[in-house]
């Protein structure tokens, strides 16, 4: 997995619009769930812990997917120039939070809100998608009297500028310049994609 997204720069976890592009669609089957052997779910917190790959809810409107150093910077040199983007109200109560402590899990910051799980989700998606926070890092989780481990794994939320903090984060481009520069990246490795797609993905 870490192989493929360095080699392709930005990639959705998941089935998108985009016909063959996600790590499920580049994972054998047999693989995506096995109690036997580790898979994707597994494999991502090798590359979360490689410290030079982004992981979060940052493409197709907020699904998960994983991009290098080089195109996150740009992605996040596009995305916070957009007002859209821009956090707010509880947003920006999470984000504070996330900056004061270094990392939080969304138990914590459910406890910090006062939300419940749907809508800290929901201001976790929004924050992801605004490229003001990442998935730092994932703990097992052993459960059941023998402690077993069944796949489940809590995440911790952390800045990208943190996550990324011995790299330079200044792509050095105008924030239209980032977003066609990802724009064409993609439509170099998908050519069969159109640009209504490529457009969604990149939001």
């Amino acid at each position: 997995m870490y192989e493929n997204i360095k080699k392709l720069g930005i990639v959705p976890f998941f089935v998108n619009a985009v016909p063959d592009f996600s790590i499920e669609e580049m994972t054998p089957a047999e693989l995506w769930f096995n109690e036997d052997e580790l898979g994707p779910w597994d494999w991502k917190i090798h590359v979360v812990e490689c410290g030079d790959i982004a992981y979060g809810k940052f493409l197709c409107g907020g699904k998960s997917a994983f991009a290098t150093v080089e195109w996150y910077r740009e992605l996040m040199n596009y995305r916070r120039a957009l007002p859209r983007y821009s956090p707010e109200g509880l947003q920006l109560t999470a984000l504070e939070a996330i900056k004061e402590a270094g990392g939080l899990t969304t138990r914590e910051l459910r406890k910090i809100c006062g939300l419940n799980k749907s809508r800290m989700d929901g201001v976790m998606t929004k924050l992801q998608m605004a490229t003001r926070v990442i998935i730092g890092n994932f703990e097992r989780q052993y459960r059941g009297g023998d402690l077993h481990y069944s796949g489940w794994q809590l995440a911790s939320f952390c800045t990208p500028d943190a996550f990324f903090e011995d790299y330079d984060m200044d792509s050095g481009h105008s924030p239209e310049e980032s977003g066609e520069r990802i724009f064409e990246h993609l439509r170099d490795i998908v050519p069969d994609a159109d640009e209504k797609q490529l457009r969604k993905m990149i939001g």
